[in-house]
């Protein structure tokens, strides 16, 4: 081999060596609007002896990334970063398919279709690794990667406040507000897997969607107040964080529980107080401060119920990776029908 030949070769092979140790993902170095996002080439990361490295093929956008992405609220600094995030890539949720194992890894192999969440983030991007002891399971072959992507997040919140929270049974009676929503459409399905009698409130332009569902009834909250039609219920599950406990307190049951996805400080005094004095109940969790453990078996009873297909994930739309703007901006409208899933692709220019 001639020198020329020779150093040809070696320079194509570092470029081709460059190329591989880069990747795109969706950063945001500041607290903000969905603006915030830039597209960049980052390093890729490897993947330590207990992780797995994930070729990223499906994220989610929900409310807990956009609480993320703007800081709020501030107690969430206190682990976020107090003036500047310290992860500067978001994402919860992943679906893809594993490229490299670390060397302790036994549980997965190269080429397993994966799925689940990690709280160390990472999902906006072409690449994450997973430690395989955090929440991380093979895809059932009956869903793919945009329908797996949300699980993990959405579901598992919902299995944590109806089972965990309201440990609810067959025959309950329940009540969804937001039901046509990420958490909603899986509260439905798993709230008619446990034999509640279930109640989703929407728009009427939903209300069809809800039915099918599995909602035994549907309520057009443009058209009647529920708090006002003289029913009760054992748990009012409030997904979207609109309504209060003292609004609706009527509208339970003597024993009856409220939940809410969404914390607030009035709603933590509530709780407190509920939990002290009177029957009625006030809970809330934040379920990505549960033990791995904990929500692991959430994840697998889910999977479960995805393979007999006793649940499916209801998916309103999807966005390329360089469009995270766009789909934070579309999640804060509170309108979706569903999920919003992030596609990591390759069809893009940086920004």
């Amino acid at each position: 081999m001639d020198s020329s030949r020779y150093v040809n070769n070696f320079v194509l092979e570092l470029f081709l060596r460059t190329i591989n140790i880069k990747m795109k993902a969706s950063v945001s170095k500041m607290y903000g609007t969905p603006d915030v996002f830039k597209i960049e080439e980052v390093t890729k990361p490897i993947p330590k002896h207990n992780e797995v490295l994930v070729r990223v093929y499906a994220a989610t956008v929900t409310g807990s990334d956009i609480m993320m992405r703007i800081g709020k609220p501030y107690v969430g600094r206190l682990y976020l970063g107090l003036s500047k995030p310290k992860t500067t890539i978001l994402g919860f949720d992943f679906a893809g398919q594993i490229v490299e194992t670390g060397k302790n890894v036994t549980s997965f192999n190269v080429g397993d279709k994966v799925f689940g969440g990690t709280t160390a983030l990472g999902c906006y991007a072409e690449y994450t690794c997973v430690n395989v002891d955090d929440v991380i399971a093979t895809i059932p072959e009956n869903i793919n990667y945009q329908s797996a992507a949300p699980v993990s997040g959405s579901a598992i919140t919902v299995m944590n406040f109806l089972k965990g929270l309201a440990k609810i049974k067959a025959g309950d009676t329940l009540l969804i507000n937001g039901a046509s929503g990420s958490l909603g459409t899986y509260a439905v399905q798993i709230a008619k897997h446990f034999g509640a009698v279930v109640t989703g409130v929407c728009s009427s332009k939903n209300m069809k969607m809800v039915k099918n569902l599995g909602a035994d009834f549907v309520i057009d909250y443009t058209n009647q107040d529920f708090t006002k039609n003289g029913k009760q219920y054992d748990i009012l599950f409030d997904t979207t964080g609109k309504i209060t406990f003292s609004s609706c307190k009527n509208s339970l049951t003597k024993k009856g529980i409220f939940l809410s996805s969404v914390v607030s400080f009035p709603l933590l005094l509530q709780m407190m107080i509920t939990s002290l004095f009177g029957k009625k109940k006030v809970k809330s969790s934040s379920t990505g401060m549960l033990s791995t453990k904990v929500r692991l078996n959430y994840f697998m009873e889910l999977k479960e119920l995805l393979e007999a297909e006793k649940i499916k994930t209801v998916i309103d739309t999807s966005y390329p990776l360089s469009q995270m703007s766009e789909a934070h901006k579309y999640v804060e409208k509170g309108h979706k029908k569903g999920n919003v899933v992030i596609e990591t692709n390759t069809n893009y220019q940086l920004s």
